[in-house]
């Protein structure tokens, strides 16, 4: 695998300075936000299983399941096997996430293999899990693995970020997302950053206006 990977803010900002040059919008977007977060995070079983926690819920809500799901030693794959699913539905679990947590711990999945294989090898890996789509699979690549060029364009607010920062008619679909970010290579994963990082700056001013 021979795909770049980020380690650091230093990484972003090469990215960053890539893009600027050659889009004048991400040169506008990164003279309003300054430097893009790298936004890394560590990986594994406890990041697909927060992951799980956090869809269709509010941000509090998912931290706080998510904390009493790790308190019970549920980030740790053996441990929900060997679970009741009404155990993990005590700890806030609806019916189906704690059947999407049994699926991943059943997975058995090679974390450690994950981190050498291609992107795309990664995102058709984790989405053969039940509960696990192609945006949770690509902000796994993206934030656990570092990977520099992965783009969940399926994400709400890059495709409204995206529609804002270039002027667009109407805010792009996941495949007309996918086609604007092409030149974007092989930096698309720090587009990512720099969209929602000026998607934060625009609703912000918008709401002190």
């Amino acid at each position: 695998m021979d795909e770049r990977v980020l380690t650091g803010p230093g990484d972003v900002a090469e990215g960053a300075a890539w893009l600027a040059d050659r889009e004048p919008r991400f040169a506008a977007a990164l003279a309003e936000t300054g430097p893009w977060p790298d936004r890394l995070r560590g990986g594994g079983f406890p990041a697909l299983a927060r992951a799980i926690v956090s869809q269709q819920v509010s941000v509090a809500s998912a931290r706080a399941i998510g904390d009493r799901v790790a308190a019970a030693g549920f980030e740790d794959p053996a441990a929900v096997r060997h679970a009741e699913e009404a155990t993990l539905r005590a700890c806030g679990l609806s019916r189906p996430k704690a059947r999407y947590l049994r699926a991943l711990a059943e997975a058995r999945i090679d974390f450690d293999a994950l981190t050498r294989l291609p992107s795309d090898d990664v995102v058709a890996r984790l989405v053969e899990v039940p509960g696990i789509g192609r945006w949770t699979a690509e902000i796994y690549a993206l934030f656990s693995l570092g990977r520099a060029d992965v783009f969940p364009a399926g994400d709400l607010a890059l495709r409204e970020s995206a529609r804002r920062l270039f002027g667009l008619a109407e805010r792009p679909g996941e495949a007309g997302l996918r086609a604007l970010a092409e030149p974007w290579r092989p930096w698309r994963g720090v587009a990512a950053r720099g969209l929602w990082a000026w998607y934060a700056v625009e609703t912000s001013r918008e709401g002190v206006d």
